[in-house]
């Protein structure tokens, strides 16, 4: 009918058809279409929480983004992706941003949800002070990650030297338990639900790295530096969608435990309840880095890599212009009103 109007129409009378079509169009499609994103994160953990409020409550779709959330395991990979464009936004710990740093790679970290390690130092059960660990063999994920560097840093605290201790590769959390259950090795560091577990069988927790003077970017949300400039709008609507996260998560406990629920695919009261408990209030909000842990962190990956880049310093590798735009347009205290 519409088509047999057009062909009879007057000319006067087809420009009035056309525009009215046009406005019937844009009165039943004024949404704005969402941009399409892809974010890359590291693992399954209570720390994650931040990302899957992200998801689950749809604060991505408030911002405008329509994200992709792939779990990519290994540092290496999720950079490769942000380098060739196929990630947009990578959470991990700040360490395989820095060693791709101090190689040459143009990345930036644009927030820093967490400046605290999430795990806890678990030992067999007659290992109840720290000097205990001496001659001992400690798990960790893999040498030059967030678990290396937070033993060390422990020891360091506790007055231990490295060469007192035998650290370990035993793959992720799962194999560490394995491997502390086995009696395999004496201490690992872990996190709920594994705490939960460990602590039910009668190992001890000898530490909650969180609770210590250290500080280290845990979680971070690296971009290119190239999607940075030319997307710098997306990035901003990114950190607000998970600051909004962040806050949410700290807020509510009965949320967080609902999106651990989920996502952990856990329901066990008691787990969820210690997962959140963990984690919750060692979130950062704003999600600013603490300069002294990345400092700590940027040294330490200094020792990894001996050849690379020695001119370039920590705060070279951060960029908060965006969350500071956030801070003077009232954006975080609007979100501690509600």
């Amino acid at each position: 009918m519409a088509i047999r109007m057009l062909k009879t129409a007057k000319p006067s009378k087809l420009i009035f058809i056309v525009v009215l079509v046009l406005l019937t169009l844009g009165i039943c499609n004024n949404s704005p279409a969402l941009e399409k994103v892809v974010v890359a994160y590291s693992g399954v953990s209570g720390f994650q929480g931040p990302l899957w409020t992200f998801n689950d409550l749809k604060l991505a779709q408030k911002y405008g983004l329509d994200p992709e959330t792939v779990m990519i395991v290994g540092g290496q990979r999720s950079i490769q992706g942000l380098l060739s464009g196929h990630i947009h936004f990578n959470l991990s710990s700040a360490t395989p941003v820095m060693s791709a740093r101090r190689q040459g790679a143009d990345l930036v970290i644009v927030a820093t949800g967490l400046n605290k390690f999430p795990f806890s130092f678990v030992t067999q059960r007659e290992i109840r002070q720290p000097a205990q660990l001496a001659g001992k063999k400690i798990g960790i994920s893999n040498f030059g990650g967030s678990n290396d560097l937070a033993v060390n840093m422990a020891l360091k605290e506790w007055g231990l030297s490295r060469q007192s201790v035998t650290l370990l590769r035993t793959g992720d959390a799962a194999n560490r338990f394995l491997a502390l259950s086995n009696k395999a090795i004496d201490a690992a560091l872990l996190s709920p639900p594994s705490t939960t577990d460990a602590k039910a069988m009668g190992f001890n927790i000898l530490a909650h790295m969180g609770d210590m003077r250290s500080a280290f970017p845990q979680t971070v949300v690296s971009v290119n530096r190239a999607f940075l400039r030319k997307r710098r709008d997306l990035v901003k609507q990114f950190i607000k969608g998970y600051s909004e996260a962040i806050y949410t998560l700290m807020q509510s406990r009965e949320v967080g435990i609902k999106i651990y629920r989920k996502n952990l695919r856990q329901q066990d009261v008691k787990v969820l309840e210690d997962t959140y408990d963990d984690i919750a209030g060692k979130f950062s909000f704003p999600p600013r880095a603490n300069r002294e842990g990345l400092r700590t962190a940027w040294d330490f990956v200094a020792l990894e890599f001996p050849g690379s880049k020695s001119d370039l310093t920590a705060e070279q590798l951060i960029d908060e212009s965006l969350i500071d735009e956030l801070e003077k347009e009232g954006f975080f205290k609007s979100l501690r009103s509600k």
